[in-house]
């Protein structure tokens, strides 16, 4: 299976990481971001429709894919979703553009958020997917949530804790369990497409992705409290799936984004978390509508 037909496969260096991506299409720019523990091949169903009007990125996140995961540093400040914006930016620059769309779900959309906010001349229009700001996740982890959301709490453990037990299954096995208890079924995924996402879920990336849950618990919680005060001025789109974590546990996710940003649209999806994957041609309508 080519996965995404007429894309080209390619690695970026940035200030801080090396930027696994594939990238095709003609038209303006459009970064596509992917969530945990996922790769850049979860946009697999709209990335090639979209290349039809847009020049298509797709990235893998730091610590996550095929892209480098560089030691954590004091604070895990490095894997903070400031220095995954700024290396997606840097990627963008790399391929001639100083502004661009840019649309992310799960970790890919608090990388679009804090893009936003850090990169306000840059980003044209953003797409966040299936999240509510970090802050109110965090406020929200009642009983339920901590139930739900277990892997939130577990891999912001000091390492190397959760690294260990994430380690110590079948990459199989764990993908399952953790991506079943967002969603119905798995049968949205193509037998290619799961056998990426395991062959990515090693050390590396168990070893990126708790940096990454660290820096949620800490630098991007200071961040964002930080940034309180400020809206977002670009127009958002904000998708998110009617049987998701956010669709049942959030009454009105549209308000939380409009306390943080001054253009927001959007509306649920007939899906779970994975939304780009269980809806994609809701997603394709929505990114021409919005997008183009």
């Amino acid at each position: 299976m080519d996965i995404m037909p007429g894309f080209t496969l390619t690695d970026i260096e940035t200030s801080g990481a090396r930027i696994r991506l594939r990238h095709g299409g003609n038209g303006p720019p459009l970064l596509l971001l992917h969530g945990n523990p996922l790769t850049h091949v979860a946009w697999h169903k709209v990335a090639p429709r979209l290349a039809e009007r847009f020049h298509v990125v797709a990235a893998d996140l730091r610590g996550y894919g095929d892209s480098s995961a560089p030691p954590e540093g004091p604070g895990s400040v490095n894997y903070s979703f400031r220095a995954m914006a700024l290396d997606q930016v840097e990627v963008m620059k790399a391929l001639g553009y100083d502004r661009f769309h840019v649309a992310g779900h799960d970790r890919g959309g608090r990388t679009t958020h804090r893009m936003c906010l850090d990169h306000p001349k840059v980003v044209i229009k953003a797409a966040i997917i299936d999240i509510v700001p970090t802050l109110d996740m965090w406020a929200a982890m009642d009983k339920q949530g901590a139930i739900g959301s277990w892997h939130w709490p577990f891999m912001a453990q000091p390492a190397d804790f959760p690294e260990r037990m994430l380690g110590g299954v079948p990459a199989d096995w764990y993908m399952r369990k953790k991506l079943l208890k967002q969603t119905a079924d798995l049968d949205y995924i193509p037998p290619a497409i799961w056998d990426e996402y395991v062959r990515c879920f090693n050390e590396k990336t168990i070893r990126g992705s708790c940096a990454d849950y660290r820096a949620t618990a800490t630098i991007d919680c200071e961040l964002d409290t930080q940034d309180l005060g400020r809206k977002i001025e670009m127009p958002i789109l904000l998708l998110w799936g009617k049987n998701s974590g956010v669709g049942k546990r959030f009454a009105d996710p549209l308000g939380l984004w409009r306390q943080r940003a001054a253009d927001v649209r959007g509306e649920a999806l007939p899906s779970g978390h994975y939304v780009n994957e269980e809806a994609p041609e809701q997603v394709l309508d929505w990114f021409l509508r919005f997008f183009g």
